[in-house]
């Protein structure tokens, strides 16, 4: 028997908005999230995902890409202008990495290629939906370079200029701010960042530390702050 992910603070079982246009696989994941005891919506269109999202709230978005009039990279991006932190999973038939790239840099948290396969689909969706609070008590205001962080108000300044993040790479630039001068693997950042156990692989690590670099280091080919150690992950130099 499925167990219902509930929510913490309601014991309701999770909401979840499915934006596909293929009805064959949007039936499919919403069949399969609900035996998996979550309530789901499903929207065939940019515009129809946008408006339900104002019509009621969700715990996560499942997000195609390709959709008839506005796709799901206007959707992102729209749904983030809104103010809106829910965790947002797009799902891509895109074989290309600026593509990705670009799906990231507009606000998704996470990106699965098409096919896919359900229990990984699954997994990412569970990990999402439980990704830990920042541990930010205590930690105050932060300075490296031009860069200041204030984690007690989530705002991120270059040269006094504010640094618009998505959700994931902020939590990705606080982790690397806790863990000053540590090397921290590919599988401690999908643990503490995005929720995930070392048994799912995911390049989004590396693709969220590309765009991070692109918004706080003054060469983002030749990093300063968060450097790559070869072969063992990454480490903040602030």
């Amino acid at each position: 028997m499925s167990r219902t992910p509930s929510s913490p603070a309601s014991g309701k079982p999770r909401r979840l908005l499915v934006v596909e246009d293929e009805r064959s696989l949007a039936a499919t994941l919403s069949d399969r999230l609900v035996a998996e005891g979550y309530a789901v919506e499903v929207s065939p269109t940019g515009e129809a995902a946008l408006e339900a999202l104002a019509a009621s709230p969700f715990d996560l978005v499942l997000l195609d890409v390709m959709l008839p009039g506005m796709d799901g990279f206007g959707v992102c991006m729209e749904l983030r202008r809104r103010g809106l932190d829910l965790p947002v999973l797009m799902l891509t038939a895109r074989a290309e990495v600026r593509e990705k790239i670009l799906g990231l840099k507009l606000g998704a948290d996470d990106y699965l290629g098409k096919p896919f396969d359900m229990l990984e689909l699954l997994a990412r969706v569970e990990a999402l939906l439980r990704r830990r609070p920042l541990a930010s008590e205590g930690l105050g205001s932060h300075e490296f370079g031009e860069v200041k962080v204030d984690l007690r108000s989530a705002t991120v300044t270059l040269g006094g200029q504010p640094v618009s993040l998505s959700t994931m790479e902020y939590r990705l630039l606080a982790c690397f701010l806790q863990h000053k001068g540590e090397v921290l693997s590919r599988e401690q950042l999908l643990d503490e960042v995005w929720g995930y156990d070392s048994s799912v692989y995911s390049r989004t690590v590396d693709v969220h530390v590309a765009t991070l670099r692109q918004k706080i280091e003054a060469s983002p080919s030749r990093p300063r702050f968060v450097v790559t150690v070869h072969r063992l992950g990454y480490r903040f130099d602030g």
